[in-house]
């Protein structure tokens, strides 16, 4: 049997009365992604609004954005949201403890059926779920590898929003202590309005310092960011 094939053409034609779940969930993607589109396919795609979960002009944060409301209308249409929250989890953690996936993904080198073999190949090995897996073809298919880390950003602010709360990361050098961690939470509370869900994670490259994210939104006040500022700015003297 072919394999069923999911790209632009057949996205925008009509589905017809025996399509399948997989070729609808990914027509549900595409309108999100493409609302240029919406007219020329059938079905009303859900809209949410992106206007508090972006805070920068960046291409590949606009990109996230949307496949991320993409993916998580596809998951709250199936009453899978904790899953793919989950292994999008497991993703976060596959591209923090490994340069070589970092590299790969964003590489113009590489073209997007090796990038989405090897995602599809981590997937399985990780036992991910369906959705998971046809969403991440669906991005190598498209040539959106890139964007993969924000759409993960962006998806757990929509999937906190959606529960009420909010989230946040927070990144060091060494590990916090229990005064520090009860010192940033306290902070965060205040500058939020209410109290984080917070995780964190250690990242020795950042020498010192911290990183929080909220959503798309980053503070850096890493030592290693300063350092990199002070390098741009001697070279620019």
């Amino acid at each position: 049997m072919s394999r069923p094939t999911f790209g632009e053409g057949a996205l925008l034609r009509s589905p017809s009365p025996c399509i399948s779940p997989a070729q609808s969930g990914l027509l549900s993607v595409w309108q999100a992604i493409n609302p240029q589109r919406q007219a020329h396919l059938a079905g009303g795609a859900k809209t949410y609004r992106t206007d508090d979960l972006v805070a920068d002009d960046s291409k590949t944060t606009e990109v996230g954005a949307r496949y991320a409301l993409a993916l998580f209308g596809l998951a709250k249409d199936n009453d899978a949201l904790s899953a793919v929250e989950a292994d999008l989890k497991a993703l976060k953690v596959m591209l923090a403890e490994s340069a070589d996936l970092r590299r790969l993904l964003p590489s113009p080198i590489f073209k997007s059926d090796v990038k989405g073999k090897v995602l599809l190949a981590l997937a399985d090995k990780a036992e991910l779920g369906d959705i998971t897996k046809k969403f991440l073809g669906f991005l190598a298919q498209s040539q959106r590898t890139a964007a993969l880390a924000s759409i993960i950003t962006a998806f757990e602010a929509l999937s906190a929003a959606e529960r009420g709360v909010v989230t946040a990361e927070v990144v060091t050098a060494v590990k916090m202590t229990a005064a520090q961690a009860k010192s940033v939470a306290s902070a965060l509370q205040q500058a939020l309005g209410k109290a984080p869900e917070i995780e964190t994670r250690i990242d020795p490259a950042l020498l010192g310092g911290i990183k929080v994210r909220v959503g798309s939104r980053l503070f850096d006040a890493s030592l290693r960011s300063k350092l990199d500022s002070l390098k741009f700015a001697l070279k620019r003297a």
